[in-house]
């Protein structure tokens, strides 16, 4: 793996676009005030519960970039937030998860019917807010991103307990993760005022980051070495999913590994034994790395996508917020 250049602390990449990243803050807890208390409770809280806000961050230094930042596209980043947050909300109910980003997940305060319904207005609310942009190419860009993640969701169920080759798990990672922060650029880049290749360089380098972020994340998840993730380790595991590390590690291990993993995964419960076990190994076999290694290579395709976008503050913080994405910890 090649040396880990000089990270930039995410505030500071952020900086160019602070005032309009509050501005899109104020709005997301805002419009969770209705006269429905179970409503505004449920959603301020996921809202509140220490997200990066990375995808409003890309959207709106594509615009940036390109050319201008508009209310409309605090409007749009606000938008992608609600979406995001709406998967979220569905993701823990149908992994049964009781933490979401170390404290307790909605379902296991409100319950799984709470979080279904309240996932469903969020998806919905932001779609009668993308209606007021006018703006019939956003729609179609986001119909069809609220279309690939379900696919990526059903996909990924279909695939639980099996061993998922490579191919399998980066469609379901474009599909769940990279394809809202692709459609995040896009929209940015159209709101920014950019020409029709200004937008195929965002809309690439969106897929790109969403790639490597996924990675490092699903990379972070076995990472027992690592006590800064701020998040409970091993679920992946737990839930049975055949993540990149797990599906290297069970193609590079011993054929005695290989057959102890698969029994991990056939087990009835997946202890915190099992989970220091696999964890082990992936660090025996450098799983972990392997799938940083992929990270950074489409982090960098990320940043060579953008290349002919004139030089700008917002042009350095993607390209920092690329790195950055790649060598975090948490």
């Amino acid at each position: 793996m090649n040396e880990s250049p000089t990270v930039v602390p995410l505030d500071q990449i952020l900086n160019p676009i602070s005032s309009d990243l509050e501005k899109v803050e104020k709005l997301l807890i805002d419009n969770m005030e209705t006269e429905i208390p179970l409503l505004s409770e449920v959603g301020q809280y996921i809202l509140k519960s220490g997200g990066k806000r990375v995808r409003p961050a890309l959207l709106l230094l594509a615009a940036g970039a390109v050319g201008s930042i508009e209310d409309s596209a605090c409007v749009a980043a606000n938008i992608i937030e609600y979406l995001h947050t709406a998967t979220l909300l569905h993701d823990d109910v149908v992994d049964n998860a009781d933490l979401r980003r170390s404290q307790k997940s909605a379902r296991t305060i409100w319950g799984n019917e709470a979080s279904v319904l309240v996932g469903d207005y969020l998806f919905g609310y932001a779609f009668y807010h993308l209606a007021s942009l006018n703006n019939l190419k956003l729609v179609n860009i986001l119909s069809n991103t609220s279309t690939l993640m379900a696919r990526g969701e059903i996909k990924q169920l279909t695939r639980n307990n099996q061993v998922t080759i490579e191919a399998d798990y980066l469609d379901i990672i474009y599909y769940k993760t990279a394809s809202l922060m692709e459609a995040a650029m896009q929209i940015g880049c159209i709101l920014g005022g950019g020409n029709d290749s200004e937008q195929e360089a965002m809309r690439l380098c969106g897929l790109n980051i969403g790639m490597a972020f996924q990675l490092v994340d699903d990379a972070l998840d076995y990472d027992i070495s690592n006590k800064d993730t701020g998040k409970q380790q091993g679920v992946d595991l737990k839930e049975r999913k055949i993540t990149l590390p797990l599906s290297h590690l069970i193609e590079t291990a011993s054929p005695e590994e290989a057959a102890e993993i698969r029994k991990i995964l056939a087990a009835p419960e997946i202890t915190d034994e099992h989970v220091q076990r696999v964890s082990q190994l992936v660090a025996v076999y450098n799983s972990g790395g392997y799938t940083r290694e992929q990270a950074q290579s489409y982090a960098a395709q990320a940043k060579k996508a953008i290349e002919k976008i004139p030089d700008s503050a917002y042009k350095i913080s993607i390209e920092q917020l690329s790195d950055f994405i790649v060598f975090r910890k948490k």
